[in-house]
């Protein structure tokens, strides 16, 4: 199982994007990560464990962006990773 969430808007994406991910951490807990596009250019940070790893990796960079997804994992094939925490990036990493 796992939580996913998307935001587009003028708010903090990435304050909201981090909320929804608390209210659906019981659908995973194993790792998170969050993509946010912003200016063209795609910003992702992943992390194992639970939201407040992600939300403290996060704190302190001020992304301003206008759309995000944000994704819990529970780790029911493969361990629980960063390389393994969603959202997965295409082969280019243009993608998540």
């Amino acid at each position: 199982m796992c939580g996913i969430i998307g935001y587009v808007g003028k708010n903090k994406t990435k304050n909201v994007l981090l909320e929804g991910l608390k209210r659906l951490e019981y659908r995973g807990y194993d790792s998170a990560g969050i993509a946010l596009l912003c200016n063209n250019e795609l910003f992702t940070e992943k992390s194992v464990g639970k939201i407040v790893n992600l939300d403290e990796k996060t704190k302190d960079k001020d992304i301003v962006c206008d759309l995000g997804i944000a994704h819990t994992r529970w780790a029911t094939h493969g361990e629980p990773t960063e390389k393994n925490a969603h959202p997965h990036l295409s082969c280019n990493g243009d993608i998540a």
